[in-house]
C-alpha cells in the first residue's frame, strides 16, 4: 500500500500534479481511497512500486513542489514474502 500527498495545495481547484498522481494510480489498477489528508492506493507489490516511481516522475513534471510518500507492506499482500519482517525481507528467522 502507498499513501501520498502532493503539494502545493490549491483550495479553489484540483492542481495538475494531483490529477497526474490520481491518473497514475488509476492506470496502475490500484484500489484507490481518497482521504482528508492524502490518497492511498493498494495493489500487488510490483504494481505498487512501479506506480510510486511513475507517480514521483509525473507529479514533479506536472508542477509538484513536494511529494510525501509512505509505503507499507500489509499482511498477506500479494507479492510479499510469507512471514517477512522489515529486518528480514526474505522471511523466516535469521540464525
Amino acid at each position: 500500500m502507498v499513501e501520498f500527498t502532493t503539494e502545493p495545495f490549491e483550495l479553489d481547484g484540483f492542481p495538475e500534479h494531483a490529477k497526474a498522481a490520481r491518473r497514475v494510480v488509476d492506470e496502475a489498477g490500484l484500489a484507490v481511497s481518497v482521504g482528508p489528508f492524502g490518497t492511498s492506493a493498494e495493489g500487488g507489490a510490483e504494481e505498487t512500486l512501479a506506480a510510486v516511481t511513475r507517480l514521483l516522475r509525473e507529479t514533479l513534471a506536472a508542477g509538484a513542489s513536494r511529494i510525501s510518500v509512505q509505503v507499507s507492506v500489509l499482511d498477506g499482500e500479494p507479492g510479499s514474502p510469507e512471514g517477512a519482517r522489515p529486518e528480514d525481507p526474505e522471511g523466516g528467522d535469521k540464525q
